[in-house]
């Protein structure tokens, strides 16, 4: 009975897919839920698993073919494996058994004294006396024979593993052309249209991180106990931070559709994370209600998804703010552009030592850079820079989170 496999249904923000990898080729069994064929959408790669045991009989859709939802891939022929191969008999023995079982080898008192004083185990040894008995004869050609064998070969050593091959050779002037993939073709899609669309401004601002270190430092270790293995890390801390000031300025939390400002009454982060296949944003879905703990969980299982390709659309459809974090890669100042519809984005920056005056005194402390862009459209000037002020005094105050003031 032949089964067609088809393309996964995509959700409606998903126009259509390319056929990414084939994992199987025809001829290949395959087993029920063994994943067949990759589809790569312009968010996300999304898996074909095979519906039943057999074998993938046609492809249909080679890899880099473009395939809309639901469509067919290929051809897969339900009972037709070929059953697995029975297990290999056990190795038959390389001499015939011995009369006697090993535990019951019958040696003279000279053999075994001399075997044990050689090292020699009484077993290894091929009795030749009356009813398999071993002599002392035996035992002295088993000593002669040990003497007289080759040392063995040290062990060689494991090869090194071989150092990443660079893209090109020193002195080549050759070129590589490689098609872009969807993620990055939309993401570079996405980018233009932010930057011919909108009135796109940046302000800036910096941060004193020395009281969420010593917050965090103090507490880490006990956090990490009490919340099963979480790390605290700072993520959390800007995205509560952000979620309170998306309260006071609405504006900031808006998107604009049409000729109309939607005002959302929730606060959906977006954190954008690294992946092999480029820059995705997650989102953190009602982000003011969740703990430092669930904001670090959630993060971190962003990133393993990430890095496995295993984020769903689910996880990174809407989002009504963006945190970039372009400081892990140490950059110290950037203009992060804003994810339409959303009008605002902030970016992290790399934390650095500067001497900064306090009270009238020169004192070295880790700073942050801020940057915030926004749709001039929307946010003016004097909201976004308070907004971003905002996040400065509860990150420089974290106390501040907890009383919300």
């Amino acid at each position: 009975m032949a089964i067609e496999i088809k393309a996964p249904t995509f959700p409606e923000s998903v126009a259509d897919g390319t056929v990414a990898t084939w994992h199987k080729k025809p001829g290949d069994a395959v087993k029920r839920d063994e994943l067949i064929v990759d589809i790569e959408t312009d968010k996300v790669v999304m898996e074909v698993l095979a519906e039943a045991d057999g074998v993938l009989a046609e492809i249909v859709k080679n890899e880099g073919d473009t395939v809309l939802s639901g469509e067919l891939l290929g051809k897969l022929t339900e009972g037709g494996a070929a059953a697995a191969a029975p297990a290999a008999a056990p190795a038959a023995a390389a001499s015939s058994a011995p009369a006697v079982a090993a535990e019951d080898q019958i040696l003279s008192p000279a053999a075994r004294k001399l075997a044990e004083e050689n090292g020699i185990d009484p077993n290894s040894i091929a009795g030749t006396g009356k009813g398999g008995r071993v002599t002392k004869e035996d035992v002295v050609a088993a000593v002669e024979a040990k003497k007289n064998a080759p040392a063995a070969a040290p062990a060689a050593k494991p090869a090194a593993p071989a150092a990443e091959a660079p893209m090109f050779a020193a002195g080549d002037r050759v070129e590589k052309r490689v098609p872009m993939t969807r993620l990055r073709a939309k993401v570079a899609e996405r980018l233009v249209e932010a930057q011919s669309s909108m009135a796109m401004l940046t302000t800036f601002n910096e941060v004193n991180m020395k009281p969420v270190m010593d917050l965090r430092s103090k507490y880490k270790d006990l956090f990490e106990k009490t919340h099963n293995g979480v790390r605290l890390g700072f993520m959390s801390f800007f995205v509560k931070a952000a979620t309170e000031a998306l309260k006071r300025f609405p504006g900031v939390n808006a998107s604009i559709d049409g000729n109309d400002i939607v005002y959302h009454g929730y606060q959906d982060i977006g954190v954008a994370v690294s992946s092999d296949r480029g820059l995705v944003v997650p989102v953190l879905r009602n982000a003011e209600h969740m703990s430092l703990a669930e904001i670090e969980g959630t993060i971190s299982d962003f990133g393993k998804k990430a890095k496995a390709g295993k984020l769903t659309i689910e996880d990174m459809t809407g989002g009504t703010f963006t945190i970039s974090n372009g400081g892990v890669f140490g950059s110290l100042l950037s203009t992060p552009i804003v994810n339409p519809p959303q009008t605002a984005i902030l970016g992290m920056h790399k934390i650095q030592e500067r001497p900064m005056a306090v009270n009238g005194q020169v004192v070295i402390l880790p700073m942050m850079y801020l940057a915030l862009s926004y749709d001039h459209r929307l946010i003016d000037g004097k909201e976004a820079v308070s907004f971003l002020v905002t996040i400065k005094d509860l990150l420089e105050d974290p106390a501040r989170l907890l009383l919300d003031i």
